[in-house]
């Protein structure tokens, strides 16, 4: 009851304030409008940080407004990130150590001629049973381990007709001698090579997911799978990715540091300011295919399905490796 009238007061108050301000919407709007996405997702705030967050969504509001206003394939909309700034997004959610210089094993898959590719027009792997249900990473900057689950648990599926979920966890806790930093930043790379020279990879359901780091207390007890190898797929080639997509899902380096990414609901994304190089979120590219004579990636999140279209992002294919993901894309072999 306390919160229920402090959040009419304050939305009170504040409506006095935005009045005298320029705004695409009616004060009731933005009440109606936080309120009912605050139900939506469960949200509760202090009170020294509800006025900021309010003002956040009205802003974020507006910016949504302004660029589905245009002609664009990307839509945007309200999600779960909606009350966070680009800023408090980008640190809270973008956890990858990148090097782009760390490409040493860079083996073409199957002898296959990449740049005279001539597989499927489109493919995705959903279909196949080749995918989990979509995960949440958290307040955790953990999404190169849940790119990394991904892409084994995909192998694996391909090669036994069982779909498995491995342990993200088991990653942040284990995998620190290889470079990786728990929830502060990781590589799949690493990932991949920890789970090489460990002998396998715990299943989820032996070593859940808690999203903060801990103890590493794995035991072969646990083992879900083990990996013959990792690739990489040649960098820059999107020729190459979509290759290794028709064959198995593949982890992906990507810039998600725009607004846009932040706040993407459906469509193909398609950002000017996305940065081929400066990588920093690690996610799954699922399948490819085309929409409306635009080539995009299927590519799965790790921001639950209040994100983006029920956790996943079409992001534009041949594009000149849009936001890097072809810079640093690697699969497992099982």
């Amino acid at each position: 009851m306390r919160l229920a009238v402090f959040l009419i007061v304050s939305l009170v108050i504040l409506s006095i304030n935005v009045c005298a301000a320029t705004n695409l919407f009616s004060a009731q709007t933005y009440q109606t409008s936080f309120l009912g996405w605050m139900k939506k997702h469960n949200k509760a705030y202090h009170h020294h940080e509800f006025n900021d967050k309010y003002q956040t969504f009205k802003d974020n509001m507006d910016f949504i407004h302004n660029w589905n206003s245009k002609e664009s394939d990307t839509v945007l909309g309200l999600n779960r990130f909606a009350d966070l700034t680009n800023e408090e997004y980008k640190k809270t959610y973008l956890g990858m150590s990148i090097n782009v210089n760390l490409r040493a094993n860079q083996v073409p898959m199957n002898g296959l001629n990449f740049e005279r590719f001539t597989g499927p027009s489109s493919i995705d792997w959903r279909q196949n049973g080749a995918v989990a249900y979509v995960k949440d990473q958290g307040h955790c900057g953990s999404c190169w381990a849940f790119a990394t689950t991904g892409a084994v648990e995909g192998a694996h599926q391909i090669k036994t007709g069982n779909m498995v979920t491995f342990s993200e966890q088991h990653l942040v806790d284990c995998s620190g001698r290889y470079g990786n930093n728990g929830c502060d930043g990781g590589l799949m790379t690493s990932a991949f090579k920890y789970i090489i020279d460990n002998d396998g990879i715990a299943t989820e359901e032996a070593y859940p997911y808690t999203a903060t780091q801990n103890r590493c207390v794995y035991n072969t007890t646990m083992l879900g799978t083990a990996i013959s190898g990792y690739k990489d797929v040649p960098r820059g080639s999107e020729s190459a990715l979509t290759a290794a997509i028709s064959k198995q899902p593949v982890a992906v380096a990507i810039d998600a540091s725009p607004i846009t990414f932040q706040l993407y609901k459906s469509g193909v994304y398609q950002e000017a300011t996305c940065s081929s190089y400066r990588l920093n979120h690690g996610v799954l590219a699922v399948g490819y295919g085309t929409l409306e004579g635009k080539d995009y990636y299927i590519v799965k999140n790790s921001w639950a399905e209040t994100w983006g279209n029920q956790g996943y992002i079409l992001m534009a294919r041949n594009a000149n490796n849009h936001c890097g993901i072809a810079t640093m894309a690697s699969y497992a072999s099982v």
